[in-house]
């Protein structure tokens, strides 16, 4: 996309776009504060949709002529062309998108032109953009979501018997499989999925005819521009189609929910990756280098994705600001909502990128994920379930008595396979040598075989069944 290439200048005279009212020009300060085409020309693809869908229903509708509207439609067709050839001349002094892109069309097929804006306004034409624009969002991030859940399947495959530690609090809780692990990042970019979805569909309501507030006393069809432009249907009230935002902040909300997880993963990456755990290496591809230790190797790519969730919590409230204290309809302000979404998009795009590119880039090192349960007693839960499925003891007694053999083990500096069953029985004189069957990593892993468990088997049960769902 081409950034405007002019200009701050006033224009002579009265302001073409206001009409009689005013007899001069704004000031420079005034329209750099007005202008939005900076960033608004991003809408330029739909704003084209929405005037051509408009022109069709008012030729439909004999409210101009067919004449007129084949000349609209085709210097529409012109004005595309030229904006996505890099020769559009973008004007701050147009304000915005829609203007421009008018005003080229008047210079290209004349006053035929100026019959597009019949029954409608810049209201409900900004209000129409930005919904299909969110839409093609929300698309484009359930793509690139489908590639990360795809990314993370693929790992959990390969990985489904690798064990580690899964933690509580950072610190060593139970052992489970690098495989579940994985997953459990599926399902959440799946319920992302999800929200982008369920705030699809109120999105996607037409706002295209409510004209500046009240509607148009023209015989438009808002049904037939609603089709033309895939929405499901017109939204039922004027004043709340062009005042409207909420889709804006529920798509901004679900794309923050949607970067913590991805923040979260990334966290996990650059612990994984530190020479302290070393369960993962990343290539030189998403590494980085330091200007003065040459022996480090940076996770940039994971941290960066970790800090650019603090972006899209600023857009999420940025906007909730901007709309919290606005009265029906449309105020100026409204005007602050693009940005925001905007940036979120490509921020969360750029985080959702980089997170596919990594999982798929790491080597995982099994040996390494094996030896970090060599501490911590992560089979002390085990122990307190064979005490009360074998001796019937209530679970809170085999808690007790389970804390007291960790810290004899603690104190010997041994793991609590590695206890003489006699040391055992000074605690629990009913211990038997069975106790040893559930106390290994691998006899851990393969008992929590309860639906969602760590166990190989369900993992690639889970894989398969997340391939069936998600891809």
């Amino acid at each position: 996309m081409n950034k405007p290439k002019s200009t701050n200048t006033a224009e002579s005279g009265a302001n073409s776009m206001w009409g009689g009212r005013y007899a001069a020009s704004p000031s420079e300060i005034m329209q750099r504060i007005n202008a939005s085409i900076d960033f608004d020309q991003r809408l330029y693809r739909q704003d084209i949709a929405g005037s051509k869908a408009h022109c069709e229903m008012l030729i439909a509708q004999g409210v101009i002529s067919g004449n007129d509207g084949a000349e609209i439609l085709s210097g529409l067709d012109m004005v595309l062309t030229e904006i996505e050839g890099g020769d559009f001349d973008f004007k701050t002094s147009l304000e915005d998108i829609h203007m421009n892109i008018e005003a080229r069309l008047k210079e290209l097929i004349g006053d035929a032109a100026g019959r597009l804006h019949t029954g409608r306004s810049r209201n409900d034409q900004v209000a129409t953009d930005i919904r299909l624009w969110v839409r093609d969002a929300i698309d484009s991030l359930d793509d690139q979501l489908k590639s990360l859940q795809e990314a993370l399947i693929i790992k959990a495959e390969v990985h489904a018997e690798d064990v580690m530690p899964g933690f509580t609090h950072l610190q060593t809780a139970q052992p489970v499989t690098f495989g579940h692990h994985m997953l459990a990042y599926v399902e959440m970019y799946g319920r992302d999925r999800a929200r982008l979805s369920d705030c699809r569909k109120r999105v996607n309501e037409s706002p295209l005819g409510a004209a500046a507030l009240a509607g148009t006393s023209f015989p438009i069809d808002r049904k037939m521009t609603a089709r033309a432009l895939g929405f499901d249907r017109p939204l039922a009230n004027s004043l709340d189609a062009v005042s409207a935002r909420d889709f804006a902040l529920e798509y901004l909300s679900t794309t923050a929910i949607c970067a913590s997880h991805v923040s979260r993963q990334a966290e996990e990456l650059v612990i994984w990756c530190a020479p302290q755990f070393g369960f993962i290496r990343l290539s030189d591809s998403f590494s980085t280098g330091s200007s003065i230790m040459p022996q480090k190797r940076n996770p940039d790519a994971a941290e960066l994705a970790r800090a650019k969730a603090g972006r899209i919590y600023g857009a999420l409230t940025t906007l909730l600001v901007v709309i919290k204290g606005l009265p029906l309809a449309y105020g100026k302000d409204m005007q602050e909502d693009k940005e925001p979404v905007f940036d979120a998009t490509d921020s969360l795009s750029l985080m959702l990128a980089a997170m596919a590119g990594m999982v798929s880039d790491m080597t995982v090192a099994p040996e390494a994920l094996r030896q970090a349960l060599a501490a911590g007693f992560p089979t002390a839960t085990d122990l307190a379930d064979w005490l009360v499925r074998v001796l019937d003891m209530p679970f809170r007694d085999a808690h007790h008595v389970t804390g007291t053999l960790v810290s004899m083990a603690e104190a010997q500096g041994v793991g609590l396979d590695a206890l003489p069953l006699a040391a055992m029985q000074e605690v629990e004189p009913r211990i038997s040598k069975d106790v040893f069957s559930v106390l290994s990593i691998d006899a851990s892993v393969a008992s929590r075989t309860s639906e969602g468990g760590t166990s190989s088997e369900l993992v690639r049960l889970a894989a398969a069944a997340a391939r069936e769902r998600f891809l």
